[in-house]
């Protein structure tokens, strides 16, 4: 029998995912979650000192374990040999100068990041070969499992197999755009039959992902801590300036129905240009103007790679994945801009999920019949992280009064009531969800009806920018008589307009653009987080949450109890339920 260990490992969000002998997903987290360190920059995806735990839980005794990982092997000989030569040497890294090239990003940054994943290439899977070589020693040499070799799989390869497998679609195009690739920073992909074809390739430096990222550091923000999503925010804020709009358009041209990206002269200028008119106390809100514009040239250069894919690979359906697959502002409008008529954009579609693409793609080699996950798991539920224990509120019970036991019924109804009388709750249940959105079972909740809940939650608990909206959950039965063309959206991947009369009922969710990032909840899907939305709606006659991830800025969300009891303490929030217990600041009447 055979497990495959998916491992991302590009040098930022590393992750990890545990795929059985039939493709069903046993396990996927990212490694920020574990060490609780934000995108985990340059760390291992599979540490030693969680591997063992995670093998013991999921992997049969006797398995042969492949792992597998994202950029393939012609890639890794490239990077291996650009090491043996010297190229990632301090002096030789600095060499390189610090101005814009054609990637949008400075020339040195962009030999840092090339350092920095063949760094990551080298030590993935480490851990698990340490995880087994101490098992294997307690357990007199017969480990739980055995390595049965390493497999290496093209980057944007990985991206379409986990988006295109995890979809509901049997058949689908998918446009994968992100910051860097193998040969460059997009393409498309075709599921037919069950089989991955790649269609197209995009070859050269130039980066819709990493030009998008110019615009986040023009705007005064950094997108090496991945603050893009900062600009999606704080755009509805500005006004489409034509000046701006018109600089923008010098970094790109479209021939013959594609992109064609600006030199590395015109790139400095327009960045020297941009930055000359970049107001003086732009500071920690931003420069909303450039916010603007940015989405709406970022608006522009997916609507010609979307128009390529349609042209290229006709279908109904289109998925999209890589890191620019998380601009959720464009995934709301895309459909109404193309030919394509349903949208799938996978709950990880950044580089977090090549952990799955990468297992799956190894399954499908020793299995060549095998054509994705069976019909009844798709779409992928995005629960497939950690559980957290219960044990730490159980200790806290002899001596704290506030720590309950009332059941899954009797802490539903008891955050309901907390919620509708203005209260703050952090809310776990089951297992992690694998991307970067909270999704009902790591969240931070609060009624959406009060004006200031959203100034609310960010002066007690997130402390983050007053122009980033919160989410709004809805029960999905709910979503027609609350969104103009509602969409299912069980992943928070896109917003949606409210229609005009609703607005003013649930105004802490409604961005200043009219729209919501929504996420469609179910019974199905999520029982838990149905049933407390449906008991704060049977109380206020509102069938929405306002759903934020449970941790504080800079923070990652939360992997323990430990972690949730600390932020109860120290922040403002008023409640936490944890599985079947609850802790309130309030004692119990």
């Amino acid at each position: 029998m055979r497990t495959y260990l998916g491992l991302a490992t590009t040098f930022h969000d590393p992750a990890l995912a545990l795929v059985g002998p039939d493709g069903t997903v046993l396990f996927a987290e990212a490694a920020e979650r574990y060490l609780q360190y934000k995108r985990a920059p340059n760390c291992e995806p599979d540490p030693g000192t969680r591997m063992a735990g995670l093998l013991k839980r999921h992997v049969p005794e006797g398995t042969e374990l492949v792992v597998a990982s994202s950029w393939g092997e012609q890639f890794s000989d490239f990077l291996k040999g650009q090491a043996a030569s010297g190229a990632f040497d301090l002096p030789a890294l600095a060499a390189h100068p610090s101005t814009l090239n054609r990637s949008f990003v400075p020339e040195r940054a962009e030999r840092v990041f090339i350092a920095d994943l063949h760094a990551m290439q080298a030590r993935a899977g480490n851990g698990t070969v340490l995880a087994l070589d101490n098992e294997s020693r307690g357990l007199g040499g017969k480990p739980r499992a055995t390595i049965a070799g390493r497999r290496r799989y093209a980057h944007h390869r990985a991206h379409a197999a986990y988006a295109l497998w995890g979809s509901p679609f049997e058949e689908a195009t998918a446009l994968i755009v992100d910051g860097m690739g193998e040969t460059g920073a997009a393409a498309i992909y075709r599921l037919k039959d069950g089989r991955i074809e790649e269609v197209r390739r995009q070859r050269g430096r130039g980066s819709v992902g990493f030009l998008y990222g110019l615009v986040t550091d023009l705007a005064g923000f950094d997108q090496i801590k991945g603050e893009e999503w900062k600009i999606m925010g704080l755009a509805p804020y500005g006004r489409t300036d034509p000046a701006l709009m018109a600089i923008l358009r010098r970094l790109y041209t479209v021939e013959d129905g594609r992109l064609k990206f600006a030199d590395e002269g015109t790139v400095q200028a327009v960045a020297a240009e941009i930055l000359a008119r970049r107001p003086k106390d732009v500071g920690e809100q931003g420069w909303a103007d450039l916010a603007r514009c940015g989405q709406d040239i970022f608006s522009e250069l997916m609507d010609v790679l979307v128009a390529e894919a349609w042209r290229l690979a006709p279908s109904e359906n289109l998925v999209i994945a890589g890191g620019c697959g998380l601009n959720s502002s464009y995934n709301g409008r895309v459909l109404g801009r193309s030919g394509f008529k349903r949208l799938h954009v996978p709950s990880a579609p950044a580089d977090d999920g090549n952990a799955i693409g990468a297992a799956w793609l190894a399954l499908a080699e020793d299995e060549p019949d095998w054509k994705g996950p069976a019909r009844a798991v798709r779409p992928l539920t995005p629960y497939l992280g950690s559980t957290v224990s219960t044990e730490p509120l159980e200790r806290m019970a002899e001596w704290e009064p506030r720590a309950r036991r009332l059941g899954h019924e009797g802490v539903t109804r008891e955050a309901a009531k907390i919620l509708a009388e203005g209260g703050l709750v952090g809310w776990v249940q089951g297992r992690a969800e694998f991307g970067p959105r909270a999704l009902g079972n790591r969240s931070i909740l609060a009624d959406p009806r009060p004006a200031h809940a959203k100034e609310s939650l960010n002066a007690k608990v997130k402390y983050r920018e007053a122009f980033r909206p919160f989410a709004p959950s809805i029960l999905a039965e709910a979503g027609p008589d609350w969104f103009e063309d509602y969409a299912d959206s069980p992943y928070m991947e896109r917003t949606l307009v409210w229609r005009e009369a609703v607005r003013e009922r649930v105004p802490a969710v409604v961005h200043a653009d009219g729209t919501g990032r929504l996420q469609s909840v179910t019974a199905e899907r999520n029982p838990a987080y149905a049933a407390l939305i449906a008991a704060f709606a049977e109380i206020s006659g509102v069938p929405i949450l306002l759903n934020t991830s449970f941790n504080v800025m800079g923070k990652p969300i939360l992997h323990t109890a430990e972690d949730a009891i600390l932020m109860f303490y120290t922040t403002g929030l008023d409640a936490i339920v944890v599985e079947d217990w609850i802790l309130t600041k309030k004692a119990p009447a």
